[in-house]
């Protein structure tokens, strides 16, 4: 065992027993490559990441490239996910020296932490145009031991010109033009065949997708329409157990990266509540359901919070590790679960073929057609109970502050649209576990593993995501106390996170240096700090109705608004904000009068019916902490809703039927 042993990282306890002697990050790590006069191997991945183990299997449990590593290197091992600073900066400079990244990275750095050579996989012997690892350590050690003075210049002149070209945010406000020109390039580079943007790979294009349904034109309706099906129906989509994997690696989203993030169905359960409430169609509905009834089921912790990620391996039936081992199936298989009749029938309903769609002859799970829902309800459960039985993925159980703080944000929204009580208890109930464990003397701790938090700090991710989700609770529950916490993380983004400008750095102002501070606006597998502070802001403005809140995310969101009109794929929650502000969108509606369900009436036909960014609260009146109810009345002794923009409200209803009328209006 390593030093990795003491780690709370599930990654890095994947690596405890390899005979490198790994560090973690830290300055006992590059004191000793100071002392030992050695450069520094830095190798980051994550979890879920299948490409981690392959490299992890071929070179760091292999003991003698083990003992090279030893001999001429100081060893460390970062997880990208409870240290994204780390992470981000080593990316910028692995993509500046090689035109790509990706999992694993590996970057060799000075003792005072400045790279000089970067890559990402490497493997054990010389193939597709890579050296072998074993050949890359000597080159490396060499060049350390008899050009040093060359690999000092080079590691300065790397950081010079990161440091020169940091990211642009490209400043800007957006107007009802860039609107136009940005739903162009989205129609441009809209799949008509299949679906989704760009081409192989495929991602979920969650913010884009919220942009589009907010915009609620017939083109933007469609895309998005046809975006969230084909992912809903395609291999994407776990048509057993619910959720969505990572990626897809075709175009037509037939074989996915089997790993499951929190963070994509986070988001993805956002859009496809969004999608429902628009659109009414059910299959969104259907999705929402199996994937808060997986996530419940399979990632939330003992603790009330939920896990970062299923893993992309798991063993065969011979016992190896394979990628979508636990997901993928045979005719055979399927046969000898279900007998030949259903076996047959839903061969042809999944899409299983005996050549196979993805490897081995085995194909993933395809729901292209609704089948008759009685006979598909009975096969699905027969099937899941047989998958039960396979050996499972890993899961890595730590939580992450902001992961889950979306998770919270889309899980009020799902509750409070279908009326599930249940899933707003599991919201709160993850929320409550990060305030009360993550937050440390005052600050936002990023990560913490079966009751322990670990060490990282929050970055503005954590902070803006938690704040997003403390204004949605605050809303739902009519609940003081998560308002007043929404309002203490919004103060810290303003005080840890500005940029002296208009936006914000990605660490907070105290935070360890590293050669770079982080600050990307760009949107890419999650919102960037940067928009879900926008979106965190905007809506603490709209319950509050304190305008100095509005006023800020108008400032945040145009230090980037330049990327919304050049690059909407990756400004997608600055461009949905932008749709909101420019369109008046949002709308509070408070709805008064004594509890029961009459009440509960006019709540759940608001919650239905109020378009994207808007909040809901219910009361007697002239509740504590909730200026919306002030001076509201109950007509009649009626519950009564006031639908009001900026706090100026029409008149009141008592109707469901006229409530809605005044919200489509």
């Amino acid at each position: 065992m390593n030093r990795l042993r003491w780690s709370r990282s599930p990654y890095l306890l994947q690596h405890a027993e390899n005979p490198v002697d790994w560090y973690e990050w830290g300055d006992d790590a590059f004191a000793a490559a100071r002392e030992s006069d050695r450069p520094v191997l830095l190798s980051i991945g994550y979890a879920a990441c299948h490409w981690c183990h392959v490299m992890a299997h071929e070179s760091f449990e292999d003991p003698e490239l083990a003992a090279v590593v030893n001999e001429h290197f100081v060893a460390v091992k970062v997880d990208r996910e409870e240290r994204p600073d780390v992470d981000a900066v080593y990316m910028q400079a692995t993509q500046a020296l090689t035109g790509h990244g990706g999992w694993p990275m590996t970057v060799f750095l000075t003792p005072d932490r400045q790279p000089f050579y970067a890559g990402t996989y490497f493997p054990p012997t010389p193939r597709h145009g890579l050296p072998a690892f074993g050949e890359l350590l000597e080159a490396v050690g060499a060049a350390w031991r008899d050009r040093r003075s060359e690999v000092l210049t080079s590691a300065g002149s790397i950081v010079s010109q990161l440091a020169e070209r940091a990211v642009t945010a490209m400043p800007g406000e957006v107007g009802p033009e860039d609107l136009d020109h940005a739903m162009a390039l989205l129609r441009a580079d809209f799949d008509p065949l299949h679906a989704g943007f760009g081409g192989a790979p495929k991602f979920p294009p969650s913010m884009a997708l919220e942009a589009l349904l907010r915009e609620g034109g017939e083109d933007a309706t469609l895309m998005a329409g046809r975006t969230l099906d084909a992912m809903a129906r395609g291999g994407l989509y776990d048509q057993l157990g619910g959720g969505f994997a990572r990626y897809s690696v075709d175009a037509a989203w037939v074989v996915p990266h089997f790993e499951k993030m929190l963070y994509d169905n986070a988001l993805l359960l956002g859009v496809c509540t969004h999608g429902w409430r628009r659109t009414g169609s059910p299959l969104a509905a259907r999705v929402v359901e199996e994937t808060v009834a997986w996530l419940v089921r399979e990632m939330r912790t003992e603790e009330g919070g939920f896990a970062a990620s299923l893993d992309a391996d798991s063993a065969d039936g011979e016992g190896r590790l394979h990628e979508g081992a636990f997901y993928v199936w045979t005719p055979a298989q399927l046969r000898a679960v279900l007998g030949d009749d259903d076996g047959t029938w839903a061969a042809g309903a999944l899409s299983v073929i005996d050549a196979g769609t993805f490897e081995r002859g085995a194909s993933t799970l395809q729901l292209l057609a609704d089948p008759d829902p009685e006979r598909w309800a009975r096969v699905r459960a027969a099937l899941l109970a047989a998958r039960e039985e396979r050996p499972r993925p890993g899961r890595d159980d730590k939580v992450v502050a902001a992961w889950n703080g979306w998770l919270v944000d889309a899980l009020v929204q799902a509750a409070t649209v279908f009326d599930r009580p249940d899933w707003l208890e599991h919201a709160r109930d993850a929320a409550a576990l990060v305030w009360r464990l993550h937050r440390q003397d005052g600050r936002l701790r990023r990560t913490s593993r079966r009751g322990v938090v670990g060490g990282a700090p929050g970055i503005l991710e954590d902070y803006a995501a938690q704040a997003l989700a403390a204004t949605r609770l605050a809303a739902a529950l009519r609940d003081p106390v998560w308002l007043a916490r929404a309002r203490e993380l919004l103060e810290d983004v303003l005080e840890l996170f500005d940029d002296d400008g208009a936006g914000f750095f990605d660490t907070a102002a105290d935070a360890e240096r590293l050669f770079a501070r982080p600050q990307d606006p760009t949107d890419n597998a999650t919102p960037s700090g940067l928009s879900s502070a926008v979106h965190a802001l905007r809506l603490f403005a709209e319950l509050t109705g304190e305008d100095a809140w509005a006023e800020r995310a108008d400032r945040a969101a145009a230090s980037a608004g330049g990327l919304v009109r050049q690059a909407p794929r990756y400004a997608g929650w600055l461009l949905a904000d932008a749709v909101s502000r420019l369109r008046g969108i949002p709308v509070q509606v408070a709805v008064v009068g004594p509890a029961g369900p009459d009440r509960d009436t006019l709540v759940s036909t608001a919650h239905r019916h109020v378009p994207a960014g808007s909040v809901v609260v219910a009361g007697l009146g002239d509740d504590d902490g909730f200026a919306l109810l002030a001076d509201r009345q109950a007509r009649d002794g009626r519950p009564t809703a006031y639908v009001c923009r900026h706090f100026v409200c029409r008149l009141p209803v008592t109707s469901p039927e006229e409530l809605v009328a005044q919200l489509q209006t």
